[in-house]
């Protein structure tokens, strides 16, 4: 797997923070569990059902020694949407996602998530129509589109930091230009 960063950017690998500073790309050669800055969700931008079961499900992959604690959010952040919601659409979605966090597959089922997000809202508007767009084919197993991945700002934007350039020298004069100094007088 190859991932390109932006200076700046940081990067979740199995735990860890990495931070670069320049644009890179990194090839990993084997099997880790990762996840891109832009699809972090911070903790006050949980503010509905499923935005908190996505932090949830976000920290059993960034944060493994939280993990039962973040299982037993996510547990009960599932079960709270369950009891609240009949949508068809919304419950196979969860049980989608809910398999892959079975399964260990904790990025894919992110994904499943965030490609929730138009019909959660859809459904807290109480808007028909736009229930009917964000809804998809009974069918079909819900499968995020770039649209609706929801892409956060990478937050504040910093100036690029330039190193320091050293004054340009000052012209040098000619030798003959200056005047001869006599050692004698």
């Amino acid at each position: 797997m190859r991932l390109s960063l932006r200076a700046g950017e940081r990067i979740y690998i199995n735990g860890a923070v990495l931070r670069v500073d320049r644009k890179v790309a990194i090839e990993l050669m084997n099997d880790a569990t990762f996840l891109l800055e832009s699809h972090v969700l911070q903790a006050e931008e949980a503010t509905t059902p499923l935005r908190q079961l996505y932090f949830a499900a976000q920290t059993l992959l960034i944060e493994p020694a939280k993990a039962q604690a973040a299982r037993a959010l996510y547990d009960g952040v599932r079960d709270g949407l369950l009891a609240a919601t009949g949508e068809p659409a919304l419950r196979e979605g969860l049980a989608s996602a809910d398999a892959l966090v079975a399964a260990g597959r904790l990025f894919e089922a992110l994904k499943m998530i965030r490609g929730l997000y138009p019909l959660e809202a859809a459904l807290m508007t109480a808007d028909p129509a736009a229930l009917a767009d964000a809804a998809p084919p009974a069918a079909a197993v819900p499968v995020p589109v770039l649209g609706a991945l929801g892409r956060r700002p990478r937050g504040v934007e910093r100036p690029r930091e330039r190193p320091q350039r050293r004054p340009p020298a000052a012209p040098r004069l000619a030798a003959a230009a200056l005047p001869a100094l006599d050692p004698e007088a």
